[in-house]
Order: C-alpha cells, then sequence, then structure tokens
C-alpha cells in the first residue's frame, strides 16, 4: 500500500446517537459500538492476548509514559515490546511465551528472540496521546476485508473499532516484526525444500549468469492500512541441471508499499542452478500468520511429483495449486507471477495477474 494509505486512514470508535422512547419524550442514548470481531487464526490470537495484557497494563501511568517516549522516538513509530515489558512481570512473562509462541505457530525457531512489536496507529493521535489521553489497543488485524478490529481498554473490556475513520482517542496496534521472520521464513523455505530435493546448491567454475531486478512495483500489495507494511518474497521455480524441480526462494524485504517504484538491484534468478534457459517466479505476501515450513512441505509435494519432459514446463500453476485452500483466505498472499524470464530477458515485464511490474537485466557474476 502507499505510504499515504498508511499515514491516512486508521480505525475509529464508532458511537452514533440512538433514541428511545421514555416518559413520553425522546431521550438520546449511545449506541453500543461495533461488536468485536472474531480472533480467527493462532498467531492473531497470540497477539490478541498480548493486546489484552497490556491495555490493563497501562493503567499503570509509568508503563503508559515508557510505550509514549517509545514509540515517539522509535524509527516509524514502531517499538519492540519485550524491552518495554520488562518493568511489568505479567507483561513480561505474556510477551515472552507469546514470542515463543508465534515462532512455533510460524513453522519458525525458538532462537529469533523478541518478535511483537507496538505502535501508535496514526501520528494524528500523537497529540491526544501526549495530552494524557488513556490509550486503547487492538492487534494488527490479519482480516484485509474487515470492517472492525478488536481492541482493548485499560479495564480489560472489548471494543470494535470501525476501520474507516481516525478515532480521536489514541490506539496502540500490536503486531510482529515480520522483517525478522520473513527473513528467517526464507531461509527455512530454502534449506527445507533444498531437503526434498528441490533446491541443492550448484557451484559454477568461474562466475555465473543472472537475472538483477533494476527496479520494481506492485499495484497491490493485498495489504490494507491495519495490517502494516507487507513483507515480501519470491519463489523461482525451473528444473535443475539433475532434471528435478528447483524453488529458489527470494526475500524481498525492500518491497513494502504498493504504488512505490524500488529499485533494489537485487539478483533474482542465478541461471547457473537451472537446466534449461526459462524459469518462473511467484511473488507473495507475509501477512503474519505464514507457516513456513507447512509452505514448503505443501510446495514439495506437488513439485515433486512433476517429472522433467526435456523440454521447460511452466511451474506456477503448480505452486498456486500447492497452497491450501485457507491460505487463499488470509494467510502468504499471492501478489503476482512472471512466466517464462529467460536468461536473456531485459526490460519491463508485466506479472500475469496484472498487479504489478518489475524491470530486469541480464549480470554477470565474477567468481574472486
Amino acid at each position: 500500500m502507499s505510504h499515504s494509505r498508511v499515514r491516512r486512514a486508521v480505525v475509529a470508535l464508532t458511537a452514533l446517537p440512538l433514541f428511545a422512547l421514555g416518559a413520553g419524550q425522546a431521550v438520546a442514548v449511545p449506541a453500543a459500538p461495533p461488536a468485536a470481531p472474531a480472533v480467527t487464526s493462532q498467531v492473531s490470537a497470540i497477539e490478541d492476548g498480548v493486546a489484552r495484557t497490556l491495555a490493563a497494563s497501562l493503567a499503570d501511568p509509568a508503563l503508559r509514559e515508557r510505550l509514549r517516549t517509545a514509540t515517539a522516538a522509535a524509527p516509524g513509530g514502531t517499538a519492540a515490546l519485550a524491552p518495554l515489558a520488562a518493568g511489568t512481570p505479567g507483561l513480561a512473562a505474556a510477551t515472552a511465551e507469546a514470542d515463543r509462541g508465534v515462532a512455533a505457530a510460524k513453522g519458525l525457531g525458538a532462537g529469533l528472540g523478541p518478535l511483537l512489536r507496538v505502535q501508535l496507529a496514526d501520528p494524528s493521535m500523537r497529540a491526544a496521546l501526549d495530552a494524557g489521553a488513556a490509550p486503547l489497543v487492538a492487534i494488527a488485524a490479519t482480516d484485509e476485508h474487515a470492517r472492525t478490529v478488536r481492541a482493548y481498554d485499560t479495564a480489560g473490556r472489548a471494543l470494535g473499532l470501525d476501520t474507516a475513520t481516525v478515532p480521536t482517542r489514541p490506539v496502540y496496534l500490536v503486531d510482529i516484526d515480520t522483517a525478522k521472520t520473513a527473513a528467517a521464513g526464507v531461509e527455512l523455505l530454502q534449506r527445507e525444500l533444498a531437503a526434498h530435493g528441490l533446491g541443492s546448491a550448484t557451484q559454477a567454475a568461474s562466475g555465473w549468469w543472472g537475472t538483477k531486478i533494476t527496479s520494481v512495483e506492485v499495484n497491490d500489495d493485498e495489504e490494507p492500512w491495519f495490517k502494516g507494511a507487507a513483507e515480501m518474497f519470491s519463489l523461482v521455480t525451473g528444473f535443475g541441471l539433475d532434471g528435478k524441480v528447483r524453488v529458489d526462494s527470494v526475500a524481498m524485504p525492500y518491497l513494502q508499499y504498493d504504488g512505490t517504484v524500488y529499485y533494489p538491484n537485487q539478483i533474482l534468478v542465478n541461471w547457473s542452478n537451472y537446466k534449461y534457459n526459462l524459469a518462473d517466479v511467484v511473488l507473495m505476501e507475509d501477512d503474519g500468520d505464514t507457516n513456513y515450513l507447512a509452505l514448503a512441505k505443501a510446495v514439495a509435494a506437488v513439485l515433486l511429483t512433476i517429472a522433467d519432459q526435456g523440454a521447460y514446463i511452466p511451474l506456477v500453476n503448480a505452486v498456486l495449486d500447492a497452497l491450501p485452500a485457507s491460505w487463499w483466505v488470509d494467510d502468504p498472499d499471492y501478489v503476482d507471477s512472471w512466466y517464462t524470464l529467460a536468461r536473456t530477458s531485459t526490460g519491463r515485464l508485466n506479472g500475469a495477474r496484472g498487479n504489478g511490474w518489475m524491470t530486469v537485466e541480464p549480470y554477470w557474476v565474477s567468481q574472486l
């Protein structure tokens, strides 16, 4: 999504007047806020529990001030939760347990360290926060089509926040450091795929030809404002030198917002790993709930059934078919794909879905 969308529209607590007849006259009474949405995923459930604990902990003025100061000073207004929770035993324990739970839910090891973070939902809330307004705490929702998101006040009460307009009351969002989990997830993907024979390493004698991305843009990154910046990765597929299907996972941490052109000069394909002069690319996005171990196993199960027919076979559809049906709802979103990328490909290449483009050029990587 664009930076303007991220900074502009956030959440609002709705309170429309209703009228009830009593003692022969109309009396204005506040409406109930929108119902708090159900928590539908394992990672979201973990975040939701931490959000409730954090909200109750913010009844402590000292913690509230630490959080206000930390989010004001942190780049992007996002601060790691674990250091902030250190002085509050109940919150610290809940945060540590949640960090372990998130890593397990995503199929990652326990050595990643703190994963949960917190940020003010919109810069416009800073003035109310600085003036002493009691904040609400919500989670960065995983349902990109949600009309409401769940939030908690300092009494632990759940409220539904409308996603359409900005509230005057400050709202903190709890989510995970997807840059950290995506990087670890891509490494795990590569290890697991190689273990299944879908990505064994090769060595070129004096160097190798690669395809370099010089610029790239996504029209819609599948991420509405309340999910934060996207974290993307690509699966590059083709036939390896051994005649087996090969998959290389490529992290693209810079590709965070739609409507923004990035100039990464990133190597996308190492052609010395491939038998044919053609490969396919599937661009995906991790919205927080991606289980990388499950993704690797699902892709491997399908691609291992495809045999080399002595000619290039497009593999994009096979990769997409490997994704469980539930992942099309809101797990690792399919963003776009590129078929028949060749070693000699150059210039602008539009994605098959029409949702993105990239410019590429051949690049020779010399051995030192």
